[in-house]
C-alpha cells in the first residue's frame, strides 16, 4: 500500500423505499450487491460489509454476499468490517476468506474484531463474561492460521491443535486487519500479532485518533515488527448540496443515536449534536467539495493506508448509488488533489 486507498463499505443497514417503508432484507442483500459493483467500475480500492444478528442490519454472512460480490467485479478488494472473531472459530474463518480469496483473485481480506454488538455471543452459545478471553485466544490462533505454516496452538476456548494445516491455501496470503474502537490495549494487540490497524472512528474528531496511530507505529518497533497499514472507516453520505444530504441523514442519525443509547445507556442526543458530528466530529455528510476537504483534513492529521466511507445511511437504495458515485467520481480525485 504504497499510496492512499479509497474504499466505501457497509453493515447491511436496512434500507427505505420511497415512502419510509423498510425494505426487506433479502432485497437490501441483492442492493449491496450491486452498490459493490458500482464501487468496482468507480475505480474505488476496497468494499466491505459487516457482520451482525439483529433485524436492523441484513447481513449475518459477509462472506456468502463478498462471494457473490467477487463473480461480478474485478478489481476491487473485497473483506469483512468486520468479522465477529470472538464468536467464530479461527479454522472456520481462515477456510472461509481463503476460499473468497481464490474466487476473487486474491482480493479477499479478513478484519477481525469484537464486534460493537454482542447478540452473536447467546446465539452461538458463548458466554459474556469471557469477552476478553476468548477475542485474545482466537485473534492469537488466527495470527498464526493466516502463516499458512503448520499450526501448534493450546487454549481455553477451543480444542487445541497440533502441527495442523488448513486449507485451501492462498497464491499470496491474506491481508488482515483487526477492526479497533480506540482502546490502547487493543492497538498494542494488533501490533504484536502483526496485523493492520482498521480504525472505526464514528464519533467524535479524527485528531483525538492520532496517538493511536502513534502508539501502532511505536508498538510495533518494540515487537520488531515491520509496520504494517492503518485504515480509517467512518460513516456519511453523499448529496449534490449540503442541504439535501443533511436532509437526508437527520431523521435516520437521530433515531439510530437515541435507540442505541437506550441499548447501551448513553445520552439521548441534544439540539445541535448532528450540526456538530457534520462540523467538527466523525460524520461526513454533505456535498462532494465538502465532504471532500473533510476527508482531505482527516488524511492530514491522521497517517493511515486507506480512508473508508461507510455509506449506509437509513436512506434509500437510490440515495446510496447517488452517495457512491459522487464518492467515486467527484470526491476521491478531489481529496488526491488536495493530499498532493
Amino acid at each position: 500500500m504504497s499510496e492512499i486507498e479509497f474504499g466505501v463499505d457497509t453493515f447491511g443497514g436496512v434500507t427505505q423505499d420511497a415512502q419510509g417503508i423498510p425494505v426487506e432484507h433479502p432485497q437490501v442483500i441483492r442492493d449491496l450487491i450491486d452498490d459493490a459493483v458500482l464501487a468496482d467500475q468507480l475505480g474505488l480500492d476496497f468494499f466491505g460489509i459487516g457482520e451482525h444478528h439483529r433485524p436492523d442490519f441484513a447481513v449475518s454472512s459477509p462472506e456468502m454476499v463478498l462471494a457473490s460480490i467477487a463473480t461480478l467485479t474485478k478489481n476491487i478488494r473485497l473483506g469483512s468490517t468486520v468479522t465477529v472473531l470472538s464468536s467464530d472459530d479461527p479454522v472456520r474463518v481462515y477456510e472461509r476468506f481463503a476460499t473468497l480469496d481464490a474466487a476473487s483473485n486474491g482480493r479477499a481480506e479478513i478484519v477481525a474484531g469484537r464486534g460493537s454488538f454482542t447478540e452473536s455471543f447467546p446465539l452461538f452459545g458463548y458466554k459474556l463474561e469471557d469477552y476478553e478471553v476468548l477475542f485474545e485466544e482466537k485473534l492469537d490462533l488466527l495470527a498464526k492460521l493466516v502463516t499458512e505454516k503448520p499450526v501448534t496452538w493450546e487454549g481455553s476456548t477451543r480444542a487445541g491443535l497440533r502441527s495442523q494445516r488448513v486449507f485451501p491455501t492462498t497464491a499470496n496470503g491474506l491481508r488482515t486487519w483487526v477492526g479497533v474502537g480506540g482502546s490502547p490495549e487493543s492497538v498494542i494487540r494488533t501490533a504484536r500479532h502483526g496485523f493492520g490497524l482498521f480504525l472505526a472512528i464514528i464519533g467524535g474528531s479524527a485528531q483525538r485518533f492520532a496517538p493511536y496511530v502513534d502508539l501502532f507505529e511505536r508498538a510495533q518497533d518494540e515487537f520488531g515488527i515491520p509496520h504494517k497499514p492503518v485504515a480509517v472507516h467512518s460513516p456519511g453520505l453523499v448529496a449534490p448540496t449540503d442541504e439535501e444530504a443533511r436532509e437526508l441523514v437527520h431523521d435516520g442519525w437521530l433515531k439510530m443515536r437515541t435507540r442505541m443509547g437506550q441499548e447501551r445507556g448513553w445520552p439521548a442526543p441534544s439540539p445541535g449534536d448532528f450540526e456538530r458530528e457534520i462540523e467538527h466530529g466523525a460524520l461526513y455528510v454533505g456535498s462532494p467539495e465538502t465532504v471532500a476537504k473533510k476527508i482531505a483534513a482527516t488524511l492530514g492529521v491522521l497517517k493511515v493506508n486507506r480512508f473508508d466511507f461507510k455509506y449506509d445511511q437509513p436512506v434509500t437504495h437510490a440515495a446510496h448509488q447517488q452517495s457512491i458515485g459522487l464518492y467515486g467520481e467527484q470526491v476521491v480525485p478531489m481529496v488526491k488533489d488536495m493530499i498532493s
